[in-house]
């Protein structure tokens, strides 16, 4: 059993998994995730795509940005957003993946 233990991630680690899972565990946040997976998008464009007002789609990215899944970066006179590395984009890739292949409803 002690050697199980040492193979288990630090509290730290699984605490910053958890952050992300829960991230991702709001459909709006996934959705935004999702379409910035296809490519940097600002939130106009963002708004647009998904049928959101702005403020909604503005308060979802400082929430993603706050658990470091997106990064924005200024381009002219607006705040164009990605995601913040390619583990995210793994990730998000799974997910929907898994959730297209699933057997659960909903």
């Amino acid at each position: 059993m002690r050697e199980r233990r040492g193979q288990l991630p630090s509290p730290e680690v699984t605490a910053g998994a958890a952050r992300f899972f829960r991230g991702m565990a709001d459909q709006t946040r996934l959705r935004i995730l999702v379409a910035l997976a296809q490519e940097p998008t600002c939130v106009g464009d963002l708004c647009l795509l998904l049928s959101l007002e702005q403020s909604a789609v503005s308060h979802q990215l400082r929430l993603l940005r706050e658990l470091r899944l997106v990064s924005a970066r200024r381009r002219g006179r607006h705040m164009v957003y990605s995601l913040e590395d390619d583990h995210v984009l793994q990730l998000v890739r799974e997910a929907v993946a898994h959730a297209s292949h699933s057997s659960c409803p909903g």
